[in-house]
């Protein structure tokens, strides 16, 4: 470790631990300073009064030494502005002047992390799926299915690691043996969900679980909203799949939406209250609508290079028919012969044009002409009929 290396992550680990985030007040005055200085002068309470009402209640207690012992017992790490892992490009959304006008989106002080992947490569082409807990089987569905095929494309894939929708989105990269990222709204000695533990071990293989929060703190509600920010900050754009009314998963996109990256949403039944959210940010243009992976990567992905291939549309066979010929067709009965004659009422079309119709639409394949007058005929038998 270079010379001043310890103590910079010791400041950073200080800082990161006195303030609850996004801290903006003691924020601005690592800016000024520094955090080696700003470290000082909060523990000496020798700082203006909005960095002692951020910082008052903790910065008696050092616990850096003890933070930073028991992440590496974790086999994780300290990542901090400085270091050349910092995903400083992701985080260039923090000082967009729409974000600097808002207290709530502030760049984290320094991040907790476990994991094998580096986040400054992480961050470089992601995805955030996010949702509801109690999620349906349509969601988790969903979300397992953009999983795996934003993963199968190369994108890191960010979530929160509930149960529900971040959970599908997770396994979903998995399976494709791809790369994910889950970050908690508290310390990383603590599984939470518990039952999740396997599922963020699995993570930490070949991504990132990460956290401003140093080890030893809880979940709190409150956490999990201050969170969503850096969710929404991390990935280029985020996809909601399922929400309610009022859902962390909405906030995650108000978040979003805040620091300039693409909102999208994931439409579904009408009469579903856990797709409410989705259709109000699709209604109320927050959010772009997406039904598919490629429409993501084409929303996220480079001008002109990622676009989405258009849906197929089945060709029916009497495409491209003129009207007159198409009302001739339609005329015939599905299953019984007609003279050209009895053509003339129901199509409109005079007798001449329905003679000069027929023998058009049976070089078309479509029909024929037998005994009994013409009829339609059935591509798979080649036989009269519908």
């Amino acid at each position: 470790m270079r010379p001043g290396e310890r103590e910079l992550r010791r400041a950073r680990a200080y800082l990161n631990w006195v303030a609850e985030p996004p801290a903006p007040a003691l924020s601005e005055l690592v800016n000024e300073v520094g955090p080696v200085r700003a470290a000082r002068l909060v523990a000496a309470g020798q700082v203006p009064h909005r960095v002692v009402a951020e910082t008052s209640a903790r910065r008696a207690e050092n616990r850096a030494e003890a933070d930073l012992s028991a992440i590496a017992a974790l086999g994780g790490r300290l990542v901090v502005p400085e270091d050349a892992e910092w995903p400083a490009e992701a985080f260039t959304c923090f000082a967009m002047p729409v974000a600097q006008t808002d207290e709530r989106w502030r760049a984290p002080v320094a991040l907790w992390v476990r994991g094998a992947g580096r986040l400054d490569e992480l961050g470089e082409r992601t995805v955030a799926v996010v949702g509801a807990r109690a999620a349906t089987g349509y969601g988790e569905h969903v979300a397992a299915e953009f999983g795996y095929e934003l993963a199968e494309d190369g994108f890191a894939v960010v979530s929160g690691a509930a149960f529900g929708i971040d959970g599908a989105a997770h396994r979903g990269a998995l399976a494709a043996e791809g790369r994910t990222v889950a970050v908690q709204a508290c310390g990383l000695d603590r599984a939470y969900p518990a039952g999740h533990q396997g599922l963020l071990d699995r993570i930490a293989e070949g991504g990132a679980v990460i956290s401003e929060y140093p080890p030893g703190i809880r979940p709190a509600r409150h956490r999990f909203l201050v969170r969503n920010r850096l969710i929404a900050a991390f990935a280029a754009g985020t996809v909601v799949v399922e929400a309610g009314v009022r859902s962390g998963a909405r906030s995650t996109a108000s978040a979003a939406a805040a620091l300039g990256r693409v909102v999208m949403a994931v439409p579904g039944p009408v009469t579903s209250a856990l797709s409410v959210g989705c259709h109000l940010l699709v209604r109320e243009e927050q959010a772009v609508l997406v039904t598919r992976a490629a429409e993501v990567v084409e929303a996220v992905g480079r001008l002109g290079a990622d676009l989405a291939p258009p849906l197929t549309t089945p060709r029916l066979r009497t495409d491209g028919l003129s009207p007159e010929l198409r009302a001739v067709y339609e005329a015939l009965p599905a299953r019984a012969p007609r003279h050209p004659e009895q053509l003339v009422r129901d199509s409109g079309v005079p007798l001449h044009r329905v003679r000069s119709a027929l023998p058009l639409l049976e070089l078309r394949g479509l029909v024929g002409c037998g005994v009994s007058g013409w009829h339609r005929v059935l591509p798979d038998t080649g036989r009269g009929g519908a």
